[in-house]
């Protein structure tokens, strides 16, 4: 019985594990579409979003499954139960990167590339969801807090590149159209790293048994 438990668990591992590569994927492949436009980013974004989504499913059978059949306590039961929790996170990353593929498509590209904010805060939301994973992948509490407490970089850029292109639009209203939808890529990669963060926070509740705050502190302590 605990060999199959144990490979069981092996499995849930590797399709989560799958499930954030995807995510990443998704994230990177609109960031350089908004230095080179992609011609098939519609394309490609929808086929990864929808990958996303049935390994959600599948982990989420899994997970059900496990339970039902294995009835895990303590250490065991907290990964099962983070993993159905990480696993709405991560759709949702792949979901709001194929939306903002929509917007990049219809920017005009002069305005993108001069805008290095936003490349910036791309990169920052890349490296948040990619160490999420990695603190999973390594069962690196240390690392897992440390995205949650990144977040306020991020936010920070985002609040700075609101406040900079209400500027532009009041010093040139031709580029209000753009202005807009950088703004709108701006709050998507900002709620992308959000989800890092509760993926992180997950992580750290799977390995010690209690979650963290956004600044850090210590939310809660469970029984499981």
């Amino acid at each position: 019985m605990r060999k199959k438990f144990d490979e069981q668990l092996k499995l849930l591992h590797k399709e989560l594990t799958k499930m954030g590569v995807l995510c990443e994927d998704a994230i990177e492949t609109v960031a350089k579409s908004l230095l080179s436009r992609n011609q098939t980013l519609e394309e490609t974004m929808d086929s990864l979003n929808h990958e996303i989504k049935q390994l959600r499913r599948s982990i989420e059978s899994l997970c059900l499954d496990i339970i039902m059949q294995q009835q895990p306590v303590a250490k065991d039961l907290r990964k099962v139960s983070s993993a159905m929790k990480m696993v709405t996170d991560l759709e949702r990353i792949g979901e709001q990167a194929t939306d903002m593929s929509n917007l990049i498509l219809h920017l005009h590209e002069a305005y993108v590339f001069e805008y290095n904010q936003i490349h910036q805060m791309a990169k920052d939301t890349i490296n948040m969801v990619t160490d999420s994973m990695d603190a999973y992948v390594q069962k690196d509490a240390e690392k897992a807090k440390r995205v949650i407490l990144f977040d306020d970089v991020v936010d920070l850029k985002f609040k700075e590149i609101k406040k900079d292109l209400i500027h532009r639009i009041a010093q040139n209203l031709d580029q209000g159209e753009d202005a807009l939808d950088l703004f709108m890529i701006a709050k998507y990669f900002e709620g992308m790293a959000d989800h890092a963060v509760n993926v992180a926070r997950w992580v750290h509740f799977s390995i010690l048994g209690y979650s963290l705050k956004e600044n850090g502190e210590v939310e809660g302590r469970h029984n499981i």
